[in-house]
């Protein structure tokens, strides 16, 4: 039998979280520096690739080098992958229309669209509480998009409603990555979960790189960029492995439900960031939607935190009732 590795410790499990949540968002503000310069496939691609080496050396270090590099199911795998580096790449190119903190609170989605689509897909029961909880935070996505819903706009009022329409996208796809995970999990180890992402959005990524031979537009033609644009891009990809391990590792010392609420802080690492570096300030409808979400997503985190300790005291030879 594997040994389990799992601790309790809530301190060090927040801790990983939270420096997690603030590594991605480092590594949003990098892709949003360069995304004028290089285009998103090929930011996906440096962030996949240069990823990778970080995450071999975790396993290796872990022992889990055999269990990250041997799949039980590869076109799991693929498909998780497909699904992860085209939202990856819509939320890129969104970087480059929109506000961090904008990009951030659209984001929130999706959460909202796996509870549909556990509910869909996963035969989940889904009742009113979840659904109101879900209904909320859609409200709040539509308050923080509408600004962007404007008839007869500007070009750069149409790039960022193009940027919000795309971000929203990758939201759902996020959504669909998460069902595919949870039937991964079945089968598959987590050094290969987290491993076989990299590795296929490396791929998939380096599949844009032929369309600028039949497409001739800045958004999908690779170019040759100088070297503080590499530096950028390679710190990009090792920031977002640092990242990506920090996020597995804080879930050996906490439980899903009790770290799922700092994602929220992003928002707040979003704001300042976007400051900072780009000084941009977050608008009345991206705090008030973005509140709305955060309120719905935590509302859901709340009932499925419930659910898992009705479920933990009822007796093992009870069917487990279904999810409201």
């Amino acid at each position: 039998m594997a040994q389990d590795l799992t601790q309790h410790r809530p301190g060090r499990a927040i801790a990983l979280k939270l420096c997690a949540v603030f590594l991605f968002m480092v590594m949003a503000a990098i892709i949003k520096h360069v995304s004028g310069k290089v285009p998103p496939g090929e930011a996906v691609f440096f962030r996949s690739l240069c990823a990778m080496p970080v995450i071999l050396l975790w396993l290796w270090q872990r022992g889990q080098l055999r269990q990250g590099l041997i799949p039980s199911n590869l076109m799991g795998h693929v498909w998780r992958g497909v699904f992860g580096t085209t939202a990856m790449g819509l939320t890129f190119a969104g970087l480059g229309l929109l506000p961090l903190p904008e990009v951030t609170a659209i984001g929130y989605a999706s959460p909202m669209f796996t509870v549909l689509f556990a509910a869909l897909f996963l035969g989940e029961r889904v009742r009113i509480f979840r659904l109101s909880a879900v209904a909320l935070g859609l409200i709040g996505v539509m308050i923080v998009m509408a600004p962007r819903l404007s008839v007869g706009a500007d070009d750069i009022s149409q790039a960022a409603t193009l940027g919000a329409v795309m971000v929203l996208i990758a939201s759902i796809l996020r959504a669909m990555v998460q069902i595919q995970v949870r039937r991964l999990v079945k089968t598959d180890h987590t050094a290969a979960i987290v491993f076989y992402f990299s590795a296929t959005a490396t791929c998939i990524a380096l599949l844009s790189a032929p369309i600028s031979w039949v497409v001739d537009h800045p958004s999908f033609v690779w170019v040759r960029p100088d070297t503080a644009i590499v530096m950028w891009l390679i710190t990009a990809g090792l920031v977002g492995g640092v990242a990506q391990i920090m996020v597995t590792s804080s879930y050996r010392f906490g439980g899903a439900s009790m770290l799922a609420p700092f994602d929220y802080a992003s928002m707040i690492f979003a704001s300042i960031i976007g400051y900072v570096a780009f000084d941009e300030v977050p608008t009345g409808p991206i705090v008030i939607g973005a509140s709305l979400v955060i309120a719905g997503g935590v509302l859901i985190i709340w009932r499925e935190r419930q659910l898992g300790l009705d479920r933990s005291k009822s007796k093992p030879n009870m069917p487990p009732s279904g999810a409201p």
